[in-house]
Order: structure tokens, then sequence, then C-alpha cells
């Protein structure tokens, strides 16, 4: 059960979002307080309420397929995946030139909750893009709890200062597309300021960190009032680059909200970016319309591109 202080803050997290303008009362409150029972609820619903895996059997099959597939397209590749980044075992890059070194880059941040997968996972889904003739590339990060989520973020930002430095001397000087997944998502909301990022795609990301903090999640991650205030994207001014927003609508209902809220908030700010409900796709079904070379979310990354090229 939540604690007393806990309790406190969930029931002024939704006020205190709305109020800012940062989602409406409605949206804040499905945010920092869902299910309606949320500060009632067990540990067990408050877990299932974010607990993709469970929402979707045979996941774990679903990505020990993705990852035979990717190292297929690493191998390809063998001459640059694993560059190294920085000092830490997963502060390396995997990276996909195009025969055009000035073509697009969509960079794919893995998700994992922050404590799980890897790069090595979700090569494969940067064939539709590649066949397309963008670049692509996928960071590494140190997972909780051997990283605070402070330190993460902080490590996708020193990922993107090392590939605007030494990209183009490995084919990739074009303009920079970021995009992620669950938490990839969030971490590509968190980083869109970052200089060399020219657009974003965020699918089925979190954008709210509050609630997390009751949930199993918090074992590893041990967020802290800061880091939930500092790094919730819902919580932060927008910024001000295209961020197309995905989610699949048979998704668990917190994920949903999340990316609704968030583009909710972008949007009545001006922000540019589509919001994209894919239609029957889950948190794992959803990398059905990135991986092809027609998806609906590869088309959305070719439209980035052309825009940016414009």
């Amino acid at each position: 059960m939540t604690d007393p202080n806990r309790r406190r803050l969930l029931a002024t997290s939704a006020s205190a979002l709305a109020a800012a303008g940062l989602a409406t009362e409605v949206s804040a409150q499905a945010l920092t307080a869902a299910p309606d029972n949320w500060m009632t609820a067990s540990q067990g619903e408050r877990d299932g309420a974010y607990n993709n895996s469970t929402a979707v059997p045979g996941s774990a099959g679903i990505v020990e397929g993705w990852t035979t597939d990717s190292a297929r397209l690493r191998a390809q590749h063998a001459g640059t995946i694993d560059l190294a980044y920085g000092p830490r075992p997963r502060n390396k890059w995997d990276l996909f030139p195009a025969s055009d070194r000035m073509a697009p880059c969509l960079i794919h941040v893995h998700g994992g909750y922050w404590q799980a997968r890897s790069r090595e996972n979700f090569s494969c889904m940067m064939e539709g893009v590649l066949a397309a003739g963008f670049a692509a590339a996928m960071p590494g990060y140190t997972l909780a709890p051997d990283a605070t989520l402070t330190e993460i973020v902080a490590e996708v930002h020193r990922a993107l200062d090392w590939l605007a430095a030494e990209g183009p001397a490995h084919g990739i000087a074009g303009p920079i597309i970021l995009s992620g997944w669950s938490a990839g998502g969030h971490l590509c909301a968190a980083a869109l300021g970052h200089p060399s990022v020219r657009a974003g795609l965020a699918m089925s990301g979190i954008y709210e960190l509050g609630p997390l903090r009751d949930t199993y999640l918090n074992a590893k991650l041990h967020l802290s009032d800061g880091e939930i205030a500092t790094l919730s994207p819902l919580r932060l001014p927008p910024v001000d680059k295209p961020l197309v927003l995905a989610y699949g609508t048979a998704e668990l209902p917190a994920l949903v909200e999340n990316s609704r809220s968030f583009h909710a908030y972008r949007s009545a700010r001006h922000q540019a970016g589509a919001l994209i409900p894919v239609p029957r796709a889950n948190h794992f079904t959803i990398y059905d319309h990135l991986r092809p070379a027609d998806g609906l979310l590869t088309r959305a990354v070719l439209e980035l591109g052309r825009t940016l090229r414009a």
C-alpha cells in the first residue's frame, strides 16, 4: 500500500499538472491515479497497470525472434557495431550507414523499462528505413540499478555527442531523427533537445514517471522526487522540434494515456508532431508497423526525413 506521503503526492499531482497547463484535469488524473482506485489498489493491481510483458502473452518469444533476426543484420555490418562512446560496458553504438552519407539517420533507443533488454534485441526494426535509403543507429545504455535514471538520460546525451563528432567518419552525416520504444520512448523525449537531433518518433512511451514509484519497476529504478519532477516530459517545457507520438490501441490504458496526454500537452503549445494510434497493436506488435518498408510508422519516419531535407 502506498505510504501517506506517497498518497499525498499522487493526490496533488493531477491538479498540479493541470494547473501548470501540462495536461487536462481528466488526463492528468488518469496518469497520476490510474487505475481509478490507485491509492487503495493492491500492489498487484498497481504492478499490472504497467506490466506489458504480462499483458501480452508470448511476449518473451516475440523478443527472442527479434533478437535472432537482429543478429543477421548486425552480422552484415560487423565493421560498424559495438563502437564505444563511453567507459561502461553498454556504452556502445551499432551503426548502419546508408550508401549516401548525407541521408537522414534514424537513431532508435531500446526499451525494457530502463532495466532490461539491449540494442542487440532490436536491430531488425531498422530494416524498413534502411530499405528506403536511410541510415540507422542504435545506442546502448547502462541499465538500472547499475545506473540511476538521471545517469541513463545523461548517457543517451553522451552517445549523441559522440555520434555528432564521430558519425561522419563512419558514413553518417545527415540529419538525425531520434526514436525510441517504451522506456526508449521516454529517453527519446528526454533527449529531443540535443543539438544534433532534428525530429523524433516516440512509441509507447512513459512521459509521467510519478506512478511508477508505486510499482514493481521501482525496485531497480529507485526514483527520487527530483527525478520525477525533472525527468517526466509531461512536467517540462516542450522541446520545439517535431515529435510524432505513437501508441497501440490494444496497449495498457496507462500507456495509451501517457501518449495521448503528452500529445495534448505539446499540441496546446503549438508544437509539431502527429499522434498515431496504431489500430489493434499491443505494446509489442506496434513494431510490426516500423519494421516493414511500408509500415505505418516507417512512413511517418520517411515523412519526417522529407521535411528535414526540404
